[in-house]
């Protein structure tokens, strides 16, 4: 089973917890009502859905909060997820649309033809 889907409100969270991990709900309240305004009330709330999706681990005293699934993991359940509802399913879909209509350095070019080889290499 793949990571569990992430709102971007929950993201947020994640976010902050991936870059300093442990922090208390406290601190997090605290940053994202500087950042984006939340209330305490909105953070508390949203890391507790996190806690119930078994995202994030929070424990007394202190209501520490500590990431249970690593960004990767989200990044790959996410990507997947953008491949199977926009592309029906097709990686070559989304890369075709990627290389055309994003415009990409000379530089970027050459990086994603190195990758491509060391896939190839790989296989």
């Amino acid at each position: 089973m793949g990571a569990p889907k992430i709102q971007e409100s929950e993201l947020r969270v994640m976010n902050l917890l991936w870059e300093h991990a442990p922090r208390t709900a406290a601190e997090l309240a605290n940053q994202l009502a500087e950042s984006v305004g939340w209330s305490r009330n909105t953070t508390y709330t949203v890391i507790t859905k996190l806690v119930r999706k078994g995202i994030v681990e929070r424990t007394d005293p202190g209501f520490v909060c500590r990431p249970l699934i690593g960004r990767d993991a989200v990044r790959i359940a996410e990507t997947q997820s953008l491949v199977e509802k926009f592309f029906s399913g097709s990686r070559k879909l989304l890369f075709t649309q990627m290389i055309e209509q994003e415009e990409f350095t000379d530089r970027e070019l050459e990086e994603l033809r190195e990758l491509i080889d060391r896939r190839r290499e790989h296989d």
